[in-house]
């Protein structure tokens, strides 16, 4: 114990102190800097990935309900507006909102298309969602009388229609009855409505075939009476939504199948998050490769200093002894190249974040997001340390492994 002040001294005047060779001494330097540039790189790549989450979950603020009810057996909830109105009174939940979505065919002029129409009662639907924020045409979502609908952006480019006004037919077939082959259009139920207005979610599975109509379209166009696809609900001011739908389940039962926002929207995450954790493995493999510089840094410091060694020999430090002080100079190079790279990939993320340095490519009219989006969270700075320091231990262990052999091989 008396030596561990002495081997730490000897150890870092080993690593400042110059070299005999001078390539001795750009070898420890090019060993900091490649452990600190794989760590910033996994800093910041961490970050990105953590900015393209936020983005993504703010995106789904705007037209994902806080916790949706559906189902568990069958297409539809029997009684669906009783059981929205049941829910109002239900602590926690702000509005519920019965809602009706099935397949359509849609047709404007000489062109159609399979859609999604989705009807919603517009009031609560407005309060739900952030659906006004979402329009690119149409001054407000107002789809109550007369008959009108707010269509996704794709739905509108595959219909040609780039303004607000149009006429469109919807046809869904019968629920009840079979096919006249004779007529087979009178095996559907067709409405005509206006584009009141055209949105864009910036999500492909919603963009792409989505028609928002009044519920009572819907429900005339489907068959149905007071039944609901789902139910659309949105939480009070600080109540958790995943608490919220937990207990929801639990009140209901097995009967329904509640999910919160990020139940609703788990494969977009989970691919985030997969890609993140990926990377960070691939990064961390550039970081095992980097200390490699570090032992053959070391073993390098080990042959310059023989002298030294032999001199502390003979002064009665033994083989274990010498060993330690190269133990901590591999420890001071990891911290050291570490320590720079936590700094300088905070610094760089936060320089980003702020003042978006590097921009997307791409047509800036047609992106959500003009630049790469940041944002640092501590705890990935956290779980970045676990292979720098897992890495440093082991390249510690091989370099004093090989001073006290090199030690004992030549006193």
């Amino acid at each position: 114990m008396s030596f561990r002040p002495l081997a730490i001294k000897i150890a870092w005047r080993y690593l400042v102190a110059p070299k005999s060779h001078g390539a001795v001494s750009a070898i420890s330097i090019i060993s900091v800097v490649g452990v600190a540039v794989a760590t910033a790189a996994i800093v910041i790549v961490l970050s990105v990935f953590n900015g393209f989450k936020f983005h993504l979950n703010a995106r789904l603020d705007s037209l994902t309900p806080d916790v949706t009810i559906m189902p568990s057996y069958g297409k539809t909830i029997e009684n669906g507006d009783s059981l929205a109105k049941a829910l109002q009174d239900y602590p926690g939940v702000a509005v519920a909102m019965p809602e009706v979505t099935d397949n359509a065919l849609i047709i404007a002029g000489s062109k159609e298309m399979p859609v999604r129409l989705k009807g919603v009662s517009p009031e609560i639907f407005s309060k739900i969602t952030m659906i006004d924020s979402l329009l690119v045409d149409g001054s407000r979502f107002e789809i109550n009388m007369p008959k009108q609908v707010s269509v996704a952006v794709g739905v509108a480019q595959r219909l040609g229609m780039y303004t607000a006004g149009d006429t469109l037919f919807l046809f869904a077939p019968k629920r009840h009855g079979r096919v006249n082959m004779a007529n087979p259009l009178s095996s559907f139920l067709t409405d005509s409505i206006e584009v009141n207005s055209i949105f864009r979610s910036m999500q492909t599975e919603i963009d792409e075939n989505t028609v928002i109509c009044d519920i009572a379209t819907a429900r005339n166009l489907f068959q149905y009476d007071t039944e609901a696809t789902s139910i659309q609900i949105k939480a009070q001011p600080g109540t958790d939504q995943t608490s919220l739908a937990k207990q929801l389940q639990e009140s209901l039962g097995e009967d329904y199948i509640i999910k919160d926002r990020f139940q609703q929207q788990e494969v977009n995450f989970r691919m985030v998050a997969i890609e993140k954790w990926i990377t960070f493995i691939l990064l961390t493999f550039i970081l095992v490769i980097a200390s490699f510089n570090i032992i053959s840094t070391l073993c390098m410091i080990i042959l310059d200093k023989g002298g030294s060694l032999h001199t502390m020999s003979h002064l009665g430090m033994s083989a274990r002894r010498i060993g330690t002080i190269f133990w901590w100079e591999s420890v001071f190079v990891t911290l050291i190249g570490a320590g720079i790279g936590l700094i300088l990939g905070v610094v760089l993320s936060l320089l980003q974040e702020k003042f978006a340095l590097i921009k997307l490519a791409g047509d800036p009219e047609s992106l959500v997001i003009n630049a790469y989006p940041v944002r640092v969270e501590w705890l990935d700075l956290a779980i970045t340390m676990i292979p720098i320091v897992a890495i440093g231990l082991v390249t510690a262990w091989i370099s004093a492994s090989f001073a006290r052999s090199r030690v004992r091989q030549t006193y």
